[in-house]
């Protein structure tokens, strides 16, 4: 919280806070706040330009532009918190556990990451899809597990950091389990490595869900997502060339709010630069407290 706290003197980050309160909002209250029923088709009124009763327009099938836009916030909010969730989830336990489990676990845990760094990533989320059906949930467990290396590298690399201090290593040779080490000495200074990681990996994988929405992947239509509301626009250049520009300009600024904040936690916390795949991956690195005898 301390960190935080001096992350949010920075004018970068008090705009990006007020970006993501507002998106925050819209994501739990987007139903409610939407002017129009986001679903309403007007044939009437099909490809309208902004006007009082339609502040940014309507789509090719009449239905109200900004509605749609507060409405898809929820369905991308959500899909972005999933897969980073499955992503932290993953990667840090892997991560933590390949310098507690012993040699064997470590060896598994690393080419396991090291096979999920070689997939494709359309391919594999298709692949998932395909086999557990095509809905949100089975779109981000696929994305979550492509980006939990991420987490684990970090994890792995800021717990080794640690673990080689003395004082942890004094606590274990006055006989503290490992459990309560964890606790007490390492999760309270790996968390704000672990938080500046959430946040750009946030920034990723919000940019991944609007892919695969934009795709027709995950959320299904006619369910307004940022992305979807893209690919529709596409097909109406020659009469809205201007349209597009509305859900994209609402990624970017939602994605560089996120990373705005990232950087503003690692300035405040004064982090170090992410740990090469040698610093991080290397068995022989594990200090000799906590080697398996």
């Amino acid at each position: 919280m301390h960190t935080l706290r001096r992350a949010l003197r920075l004018p970068s980050a008090r705009l990006s806070a007020v970006v993501l309160t507002v998106v925050a909002v819209a994501a739990v209250s987007g139903h409610w706040l939407a002017p129009l029923d986001p679903l309403a088709q007007d044939p009437a009124r099909t490809l309208s330009g902004p006007g009082l009763h339609h502040l940014l327009g309507t789509d090719g099938l009449g239905r109200d532009v900004l509605s749609r836009l507060i409405a898809g916030t929820s369905s991308s909010i959500v899909a972005t918190m999933e897969a980073v969730g499955t992503a932290l989830a993953v990667g840090v336990a892997l991560g933590i556990g390949s310098l507690w489990l012993g040699r064997g676990y470590e060896w598994t845990s690393l080419r396991f990451v090291d096979a999920l760094q070689t997939l494709p990533y359309v391919v594999f989320v298709v692949a998932v899809v395909g086999v557990l059906g095509n809905g949100l949930t089975q779109a981000m467990l696929a994305i979550g597990l492509l980006y939990s290396p991420i987490f684990f590298r970090v994890g792995r690399a800021a717990s080794l950091t640690l673990l080689r201090a003395q004082y942890v290593e004094a606590a274990e040779l006055f006989g503290a389990g490992r459990l309560w080490i964890l606790r007490t000495h390492l999760w309270s200074k790996i968390l704000p490595t672990i938080a500046v990681t959430a946040a750009q990996a946030g920034a990723e994988c919000l940019l991944a869900v609007q892919s695969l929405s934009f795709l027709g992947i995950g959320v299904q239509p006619p369910a307004p997502t940022w992305g979807g509301m893209l690919a529709d626009d596409l097909g109406f250049l020659s009469q809205q060339p201007w349209a597009p520009l509305i859900p994209a300009l609402t990624i970017m600024i939602t994605v560089g709010a996120l990373n705005a904040i990232a950087d503003a936690i690692g300035d405040s916390a004064d982090l170090p630069v992410d740990a090469s795949p040698a610093e991080s991956g290397s068995p022989q690195e594990v200090p000799d407290a906590f080697a398996v005898r």
